[in-house]
Protein backbone atom coordinates (compact mmCIF):
# COMPACT_ATOMS: atom_id res chain seq x y z
CA UNK A 1 0.00 0.00 0.00
CA UNK A 2 1.36 3.25 -1.06
CA UNK A 3 -0.77 6.22 0.62
CA UNK A 4 0.56 9.22 -0.42
CA UNK A 5 1.55 12.16 2.41
CA UNK A 6 3.30 15.47 2.73
CA UNK A 7 6.71 13.77 3.06
CA UNK A 8 6.61 12.12 -0.26
CA UNK A 9 8.90 14.62 -2.31
CA UNK A 10 11.11 15.13 0.49
CA UNK A 11 14.57 15.82 -0.48
CA UNK A 12 16.33 14.51 3.15
CA UNK A 13 20.05 15.22 3.69
CA UNK A 14 21.70 14.06 7.17
CA UNK A 15 24.44 15.62 9.00
CA UNK A 16 27.19 14.05 11.59
CA UNK A 17 30.16 15.56 12.89
CA UNK A 18 32.71 14.25 15.98
CA UNK A 19 35.54 15.98 15.44
CA UNK A 20 34.86 20.12 15.64
CA UNK A 21 37.38 21.32 13.73
CA UNK A 22 38.37 25.05 14.23
CA UNK A 23 34.55 25.44 15.31
CA UNK A 24 33.74 25.70 19.61
CA UNK A 25 31.99 22.63 18.89
CA UNK A 26 30.54 19.79 16.61
CA UNK A 27 27.13 21.45 16.14
CA UNK A 28 28.65 24.90 15.74
CA UNK A 29 30.23 23.14 12.84
CA UNK A 30 27.28 21.48 11.59
CA UNK A 31 25.13 24.56 11.92
CA UNK A 32 27.79 26.54 9.64
CA UNK A 33 27.23 24.37 7.56
CA UNK A 34 23.56 23.90 7.72
CA UNK A 35 24.01 27.80 7.40
CA UNK A 36 25.96 27.30 3.49
CA UNK A 37 23.53 25.01 2.16
CA UNK A 38 22.06 28.37 -0.02
CA UNK A 39 25.39 28.90 -1.82
CA UNK A 40 24.82 25.04 -3.24
CA UNK A 41 21.21 25.79 -3.93
CA UNK A 42 19.52 24.02 -1.16
CA UNK A 43 17.03 26.02 0.83
CA UNK A 44 16.26 24.04 4.03
CA UNK A 45 12.84 23.42 4.88
CA UNK A 46 12.83 21.99 8.20
CA UNK A 47 16.06 20.62 10.42
CA UNK A 48 15.85 18.18 13.30
CA UNK A 49 17.47 19.30 17.09
CA UNK A 50 20.78 18.33 17.33
CA UNK A 51 21.16 14.68 18.39
CA UNK A 52 24.04 13.05 20.10
CA UNK A 53 25.58 9.55 19.42
CA UNK A 54 28.26 7.44 20.52
CA UNK A 55 31.11 6.62 17.44
CA UNK A 56 30.37 3.66 15.77
CA UNK A 57 31.18 0.86 15.29
CA UNK A 58 33.80 1.82 17.84
CA UNK A 59 32.14 3.56 20.61
CA UNK A 60 35.64 4.42 22.03
CA UNK A 61 35.81 7.07 20.30
CA UNK A 62 34.32 10.60 20.08
CA UNK A 63 30.93 10.84 20.13
CA UNK A 64 28.93 12.56 17.27
CA UNK A 65 26.50 15.23 16.97
CA UNK A 66 23.86 14.40 14.06
CA UNK A 67 20.91 16.27 12.53
CA UNK A 68 18.77 15.71 9.57
CA UNK A 69 17.50 18.34 7.22
CA UNK A 70 14.40 18.24 4.68
CA UNK A 71 15.51 20.59 1.89
CA UNK A 72 14.40 21.35 -1.71
CA UNK A 73 16.69 21.75 -4.79
CA UNK A 74 16.51 22.18 -8.01
CA UNK A 75 19.93 19.85 -8.30
CA UNK A 76 19.38 16.39 -9.70
CA UNK A 77 20.18 13.50 -7.14
CA UNK A 78 24.30 13.10 -8.47
CA UNK A 79 24.73 17.03 -8.94
CA UNK A 80 23.32 17.13 -4.95
CA UNK A 81 25.28 14.42 -3.96
CA UNK A 82 28.57 16.05 -5.36
CA UNK A 83 27.76 19.40 -4.31
CA UNK A 84 27.47 17.75 -0.22
CA UNK A 85 30.66 16.33 -0.85
CA UNK A 86 32.56 19.42 -1.41
CA UNK A 87 30.86 21.12 1.40
CA UNK A 88 32.59 18.36 3.52
CA UNK A 89 35.91 18.53 1.59
CA UNK A 90 35.66 22.51 2.56
CA UNK A 91 34.78 21.93 5.99
CA UNK A 92 38.21 19.68 6.41
CA UNK A 93 36.64 16.21 5.82
CA UNK A 94 39.58 13.97 4.22
CA UNK A 95 38.08 10.47 3.43
CA UNK A 96 40.32 7.19 4.45
CA UNK A 97 39.27 4.48 7.04
CA UNK A 98 35.78 3.39 6.96
CA UNK A 99 33.80 4.87 9.98
CA UNK A 100 36.98 7.14 11.28
CA UNK A 101 35.98 10.46 12.76
CA UNK A 102 35.34 13.37 11.05
CA UNK A 103 34.64 16.85 10.69
CA UNK A 104 31.55 16.85 8.96
CA UNK A 105 29.57 13.77 7.59
CA UNK A 106 26.57 14.66 4.92
CA UNK A 107 24.72 12.04 3.62
CA UNK A 108 21.79 11.75 1.08
CA UNK A 109 19.09 9.81 2.54
CA UNK A 110 16.27 10.26 0.08
CA UNK A 111 15.22 12.15 -2.58
CA UNK A 112 11.21 11.99 -2.93
CA UNK A 113 10.43 8.76 -4.16
CA UNK A 114 13.45 8.08 -6.33
CA UNK A 115 14.83 4.83 -6.72
CA UNK A 116 18.44 5.16 -7.69
CA UNK A 117 21.30 2.70 -8.14
CA UNK A 118 23.97 3.34 -9.84
CA UNK A 119 27.89 3.33 -9.28
CA UNK A 120 28.77 5.99 -6.48
CA UNK A 121 24.86 6.73 -5.66
CA UNK A 122 22.15 4.70 -4.05
CA UNK A 123 18.81 6.68 -2.81
CA UNK A 124 17.39 5.98 -0.86
CA UNK A 125 20.21 5.53 1.32
CA UNK A 126 20.79 2.12 2.16
CA UNK A 127 21.78 1.83 5.47
CA UNK A 128 19.84 4.88 6.78
CA UNK A 129 16.99 3.07 8.11
CA UNK A 130 19.27 1.00 10.89
CA UNK A 131 20.30 4.04 11.93
CA UNK A 132 18.74 5.25 15.08
CA UNK A 133 21.08 8.50 14.69
CA UNK A 134 19.49 9.46 11.34
CA UNK A 135 16.17 7.72 11.49
CA UNK A 136 15.14 9.72 15.11
CA UNK A 137 16.03 12.77 14.18
CA UNK A 138 14.31 12.45 10.78
CA UNK A 139 10.97 11.14 13.10
CA UNK A 140 11.08 14.83 15.18
CA UNK A 141 10.47 16.63 11.97
CA UNK A 142 8.86 13.97 9.94
CA UNK A 143 7.09 11.29 11.46
CA UNK A 144 4.75 9.97 8.92
CA UNK A 145 7.64 10.13 6.24
CA UNK A 146 7.74 6.70 4.54
CA UNK A 147 10.39 4.71 3.38
CA UNK A 148 10.23 4.67 -0.39
CA UNK A 149 11.06 0.54 -0.38
CA UNK A 150 9.74 -0.52 3.02
CA UNK A 151 6.62 1.91 3.33
CA UNK A 152 7.62 1.80 6.53
CA UNK A 153 7.13 5.59 8.90
CA UNK A 154 10.12 7.53 9.86
CA UNK A 155 8.90 6.93 13.08
CA UNK A 156 8.46 3.49 13.07
CA UNK A 157 12.14 2.96 11.91
CA UNK A 158 13.49 5.24 14.79
CA UNK A 159 11.71 2.73 16.96
CA UNK A 160 13.59 -0.60 14.76
CA UNK A 161 17.05 0.88 14.45
CA UNK A 162 19.62 -1.40 15.89
CA UNK A 163 22.77 0.99 15.06
CA UNK A 164 22.95 3.93 17.06
CA UNK A 165 20.13 3.02 19.63
CA UNK A 166 21.40 4.98 22.42
CA UNK A 167 21.04 8.36 20.07
CA UNK A 168 19.08 11.12 21.85
CA UNK A 169 18.56 14.82 21.37
CA UNK A 170 21.05 16.88 23.03
CA UNK A 171 19.82 18.43 25.58
CA UNK A 172 22.28 22.28 25.70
Amino acid sequence: MNKSNRYDDAVIVALGSNVKGGYASCSALLGAAVEGFPEIGLTVVKRSSWWRSSAWPDPAGPDYVNAVALVETTLAPSALLAALLDIEAAFGRRRGLANAPRTLDLDLIAFGRLLVNVPGLTVPHPRAQDRRFVMGPLAEIAPSWRHPLTQQTAAALAALASIGVEASPCHR
